[in-house]
């Protein structure tokens, strides 16, 4: 049976600190919009205090998450254990893209390791921290992370991301704005 939590803290913090990839879903506002869900990794998911969580976005093909944070906040952020006991635990909140120029933008990315072609960092407030059986999901051996993405940007280098992100990141598929370029 799911259980709801208060914080993120004790053996929450250490199931979550274990994972080596979460799924972020959003959706726009129009019922005929584009609902998002994304996997991360990387080693880009940080815990702020008991309710509020934050992780690297990193440029990528689209900007539909940042694009319906932007439009209404509303976020999910899921952790599966592939690996161990069975656990699913959600986070759900409400979540802001902290984009290069805002006042808390370099306090924040300096909470991760370095990546060329961070485009914002997310984060978000908790509002509603619960977990479940996780019995559906399969068993699955990691085996590291990819490098597609730090070896992409570094080839790229900060000129030809902007470019990219200038081409493919100012609107979401739904057309909402994207990054403030």
């Amino acid at each position: 049976m799911g259980k709801l939590f208060e914080g993120i803290e004790g053996k929450l913090e250490e199931f979550i600190a274990r994972q080596h990839m979460f799924f972020v879903a959003t959706a726009p506002l129009a019922g005929d919009g584009l609902v998002n869900l994304s996997p991360k990794g990387l080693d880009t998911f940080r815990i702020l205090d008991l309710r509020t969580v934050a992780y690297l976005d990193l440029t990528g093909s689209g900007i539909e998450t940042l694009a319906h944070l932007k439009e209404n906040r509303r976020i999910v952020i899921m952790f599966c254990a592939f690996e161990g006991p069975p656990k699913i635990v959600r986070l759900h909140g409400e979540g802001e893209a902290i984009e290069p120029g805002h006042a808390e933008f370099e306090e924040l990315v300096a909470r991760f390791p370095p990546h060329e072609g961070t485009r914002s960092v997310i984060r978000v407030h908790c509002r509603r921290i619960s977990d479940s059986c996780g019995f559906g999901v399969p068993l699955l051996a990691f085996q590291g992370h990819r490098t597609l993405i730090p070896a992409w940007a570094e080839r790229k280098g900060p000129e030809e991301i902007r470019e990219y992100q200038e081409a493919e990141n100012a609107r979401s598929l739904d057309g909402l704005p994207g990054l403030d370029l």
